[in-house]
């Protein structure tokens, strides 16, 4: 498994800017929400300059009155900013959702394009992590981020300059502690964006380990391994909770530190300004309001440094999410051959495979198979015959010669085009959640049951799902964990028969299925391959006797090829060894 690093990523504008072009198809609501968050700073600041004038104008003057009229508009503006502040909040979470989904659709569709390389190399619990945890972060950068921010820095300023309009005496008083809160606030916002990043490594660790031994479950039990692997999560789970703990300590801190530098200012404004109201500097009314100015004016600063870290968090979500959309590792869909059928006929010249770029996997293969004729593959593991298939369909891409298919270039062909003609049987079935008729026709509803009761009965799969309860609407768990080797295995045939392909690749499909079982598809194999042309990949040699022609691998390379009965004669041939071995095994 790997692990997540942590990297001290700086503030990146350019993928703070990539990040908002995503709410480019939102542009009202972007404009909308942001045009809110403008109105909003003004709009907060003149609740506490109506109390002024009705301490100082009214109250102290003992103008009911007047004192009634300004209370009343008191509440329409009240009224007016709840308003406001709930179309602002709605707005910009409804924005950001928008873009997530839109997102998590991109990612999903973007991950289903990758070639079989990246998931090689990729666990798929850090996949989940970038389509779940990360686009979520990003939904912040627009619900808690940008927007948040902006509307926090304007009311600050507009604050101040209320501030300094009112009493200049009290304003200075105010400043006098804000260095210290600047200070307390650059020093949360570092602690915590490092305590941030720890956490989103960390739940990617964990999501990564969690996918990866729950699909191994079975393995794990099987050779006693729950004790260590309780271990290794023991371990990650503590890590995970100590950086978790660490941006808690950090508010703990931090939060505390503020409301003592926000007492320091208040008790500094209540001396002060109570002198300013005996030598008249200072109105009462100014006096009364500048605690609440006060709280208006900390609470958003307090506040930025969390916002500035979850921004922060957000860019760095984007920049993992980012990347993955920038990868390549997609097969080149550059063929415009649309196929209808293919005869069937497959030539590979000269062909040189690596996965690594470097160590050839399968080196100068050469051979021909002629329309409906089957090609039987046999080799020790290792020697490369499920990596001819792959390139075969070209979920690889090779390194040197060509791939032929009706005499053209597979290159030349729509990659979807390609593959919707070549059916292939894995050796290890993956089943979906659902209905064994889903399964069998790949969830797609325009294939009615009458098609699938059809190939079902001729693969020999009908009278065994019959007898499962609920026959084809018995619920298949997850991979298909609640049907035997065989019973998966036949209902994967009857899936690949149902799309009537014209090529048919059996990849040691009858390796899971006993004796019985395969005798039951046998002969329905055989009549598929006579009217398809077949590529065989298989271990036991008895399901190749009917092959028109067979290849040897060994090493990535061909080291003899012609019908069973030719390399049979062979004395001291690599086929015969293979095939006296079996013999005597099954004797």
């Amino acid at each position: 498994m790997a692990t997540q690093k942590i990297k001290g990523n700086k503030f990146d504008w350019s993928i703070l800017m990539r990040i908002l072009s995503l709410g480019g198809n939102y542009k009202t609501l972007f404009v909308t929400s942001a045009v809110l968050a403008v109105v909003l700073a003004p709009v907060s600041i003149v609740r506490p300059l109506l109390i002024n004038k009705a301490v100082d104008d009214y109250i102290l003057q003992f103008d009911f009155q007047g004192l009634l009229t300004i209370t009343l508009v008191m509440i329409a503006v009240l009224l007016a900013e709840v308003v406001l502040r709930y179309f602002f909040i709605y707005l910009s979470n409804l924005l950001g959702q928008n873009v997530i989904r839109d997102l998590r659709t991109r990612v999903f569709r973007h991950v289903l394009s990758l070639n079989p390389t990246y998931f090689d190399r990729t666990p798929v619990g850090t996949s989940t992590t970038r389509t779940i945890n990360d686009i979520e972060s990003i939904n912040q950068v627009f619900t808690q981020g940008v927007l948040i921010m902006i509307a926090d820095v304007l009311r600050i300023v507009a604050v101040l300059i209320t501030m300094m309009v009112v009493s200049v005496r009290l304003t200075v008083i105010v400043l006098i502690t804000m260095p210290l809160i600047l200070f307390a606030t650059y020093i949360f916002k570092e602690k915590v964006k490092f305590a941030y990043q720890k956490v989103r490594a960390q739940i990617a660790n964990m999501n990564a380990f969690l996918q990866e031994r729950l699909s191994g479950m079975y393995i794990v039990q099987i050779f006693n391994a729950e004790e260590k692997e309780k271990q290794k999560f023991r371990t990650i789970n503590r890590n995970y909770t100590q950086a978790n703990l660490d941006s808690i300590l950090y508010y703990a801190i931090f939060f505390p530190v503020v409301e003592i530098i926000s007492a320091l200012a208040l008790a500094l404004l209540v001396w002060w300004g109570a002198r300013g109201i005996i030598g008249g500097d200072v109105t009462f009314g100014s006096l009364v309001i500048f605690p609440i100015f006060l709280n208006m004016l900390f609470r958003p600063m307090r506040m930025l440094a969390d916002k500035f870290n979850t921004l922060q968090m957000g860019i760095v979500a984007g920049e993992r999410i980012f990347n993955l959309l920038d990868r390549r590792d997609q097969i080149e869909d550059i063929g415009d051959i649309e196929i209808e059928k293919l005869e069937g006929e497959i030539e590979f010249r000269n062909v040189d495979f690596s996965y690594d770029g470097e160590n050839d996997v399968l080196k100068d293969i050469n051979f021909r198979v002629d329309p409906g004729d089957a090609l039987a593959v046999v080799g020790s593991t290792g020697s490369g015959k499920t990596t001819l298939i792959n390139i075969l369909t070209r979920f690889y891409e090779i390194r040197h010669g060509e791939i032929l298919i009706d005499e053209v270039n597979t290159k030349q062909y729509k990659l979807d085009s390609l593959r919707r003609r070549i059916g292939i049987v894995l050796q290890d079935v993956f089943l979906f959640t659902g209905t064994i008729l889903d399964n069998i026709r790949m969830m797609d509803e325009t294939i009615d049951k009458d098609r699938v009761i059809y190939f079902s009965k001729m693969i020999g799969a009908h009278d065994i799902i019959m007898d499962l309860p609920g026959d084809y609407d018995f619920v298949v768990s997850e991979r298909g964990s609640n049907l035997s080797s065989g019973q998966r295995q036949l209902i994967s045939f009857a899936r690949l028969l149902i799309f009537d392909p014209d090529i048919l690749i059996l990849d040691e499909a009858t390796s899971n299925i006993d004796l019985e079982t395969e005798n039951l598809i046998q002969y329905a194999i055989e009549q598929l391959i006579a009217e398809r042309t077949s590529i065989i990949i298989a271990h036991r040699l008895s399901t190749i006797k009917h092959a028109d022609k067979i290849i040897v691998l060994d090493h990535g390379r061909i080291i003899e090829q012609g019908t069973m009965d030719e390399l049979l004669e062979k004395e001291g041939g690599h086929f015969r060894r293979l095939y006296e071995l079996q013999f005597e095994e099954i004797e």
